[in-house]
């Protein structure tokens, strides 16, 4: 049973009597418990809603296209609480956080629906049979799962959760299913690289084609892990030689069964001082929100989006002088994509500047993870131009907040310029380096 927040005006279920307030039990006779079970149910031309005002219940029939939605709202998208996660993994990045940050960043979510609606990885541990048989029923595809290791009794260590072992055998269920998996290996040293690795990457090519895609990644370690698992990174030797079995392994697959299935992450590469292969090797770009291929398809998007450059909104004769603040990882790359736009836009001059990730410190890298206070250290008393572009996936996207808690207003008045984000579609980036927007586009800020 579901509370309806508000129903839409006009809408079907409007003209059909429902208010805000009512208590939604079933469509068609299923019962509803949360986002999946709605849209599912709801594909059909007529339904039948059963809801509650007052304890009284009520029928409700309405017509409609199959996938025409009726109008209601709920308190959340999922329409229940997130699904919280039940594993101590040794690795997990929310236990290494620094103290004193938004309440929000801290939760740990171990969510089917989020990986079907959002991407989200899952491990599967906090499902059980009837989870699994709905996943099949409603073809909800793909999930992404996070396997590390088809070790058994090494999952369970890694995890610290004695049903991660066995659940792997949901895996097989889910394939048998017709459900696509992608998943993911969180690679720590000495644990569950080097022959583990293989025989984990050798298990998973047997699941080909229901998992078409594998992402390596080396664990992400703050400065924060004080009574933690002892961890320590791969040395560069240590993520040329993943990147190389990775390499090997991808091409002996797609000569197999035409898919390379597995890839390391660009983490990895600029970690081993290898360099990140062109964009035609990734495929489809299944794993880019793991950070896997995420350069080559930017820089690709780049030279593309540089043909078009003359459907941007802006005066090719007007000097603008701008900077960016990016992370460590990605810094050459910014570089590298700005010398390319600034060779075709004669009057912009960008200057790039490598921020130190100092508030989580460890091994963090990523421009995603850089904050506020972290950049204003950095950056004080540099000449930044006309105008500071800060990436946008370091900032919650409702309101502009760092990690730190700091604002871009903050920043701006810290550093004495005006502060926006920039987005890291090619688009969204050359129309921030501009201060322009693109032929029907958004305003970057």
């Amino acid at each position: 049973m579901v509370k309806i927040k508000s129903v839409d005006k006009n809408s079907r279920a409007a003209r059909a009597g429902i208010a805000a307030g009512d208590i939604l039990i079933s469509v068609n006779g299923h019962e509803i418990n949360d986002v999946l079970d709605y849209g599912f149910y709801l594909a059909e031309r007529n339904v039948e809603i059963k809801l509650t005002r007052g304890g009284e219940v009520s029928f409700i029939k309405i017509k409609k296209g199959v996938y025409d939605d009726v109008g209601l709202n709920f308190e959340t998208p999922l329409m229940d609480k997130k699904h919280r996660c039940e594993n101590g993994c040794i690795f997990c990045f929310i236990d290494q956080n620094p103290k004193g940050m938004r309440e929000s960043v801290y939760f740990k979510d171990d969510d089917s629906r989020l990986s079907f609606i959002h991407g989200n990885y899952i491990t599967l541990t906090n499902l059980d049979e009837r989870d699994i048989d709905r996943i099949i029923e409603m073809h909800i595809s793909p999930i992404n799962i996070s396997v590390h290791t088809t070790d058994p009794v090494l999952r369970v260590k890694m995890m610290k959760n004695k049903k991660a072992g066995e659940v792997l055998s949901y895996m097989n269920r889910l394939a048998a299913g017709g459900i696509e998996l992608h998943c993911q290996i969180v690679l720590c040293r000495g644990i569950n690289d080097g022959d583990v690795l293989k025989k984990t990457m050798t298990d998973l090519s047997y699941m080909y084609p229901s998992v078409t895609s594998v992402s390596i990644v080396p664990a992400g370690l703050t400065g924060h892990r004080d009574g933690l698992y002892p961890l320590t990174p791969f040395s560069q030797k240590e993520a040329a030689e993943i990147v190389r079995l990775t390499e090997d392994f991808g091409s002996m697959c797609a000569e197999k069964y035409g898919s390379r299935i597995f890839y390391a992450s660009d983490e990895l590469y600029i970690k081993a001082e290898i360099p990140i292969p062109d964009a035609d090797f990734y495929g489809d770009f299944e794993q880019l929100e793991d950070g896997v291929g995420m350069i080559a398809d930017f820089l690709s998007e780049i030279d593309a989006e540089l043909r078009f450059i003359d459907t941007y909104d802006y005066s090719p004769d007007t000097p603008r002088n701008v900077s960016i603040a990016t992370g460590e990882a990605a810094a050459p790359f910014i570089k590298k994509a700005v010398e390319k736009i600034e060779s075709v836009c004669y009057n912009l001059h960008c200057e790039v500047y490598t921020v130190k990730n100092e508030f989580f410190g460890g091994e963090v890298t990523v421009a995603g993870l850089l904050t506020g206070v972290d950049i204003a250290r950095a950056l004080r008393g540099q000449n930044l131009g006309d105008e500071l572009l800060v990436p946008a996936s370091a900032l919650r996207a409702e309101d502009g907040v760092f990690l730190c808690g700091h604002t871009t207003e903050w920043l701006s008045h810290e550093l004495g310029v005006p502060v926006k984000s920039s987005k890291s579609s090619a688009s969204d980036f050359i129309s921030g380096l501009l201060g322009c927007e693109t032929e029907g586009g958004d305003k970057n800020g």
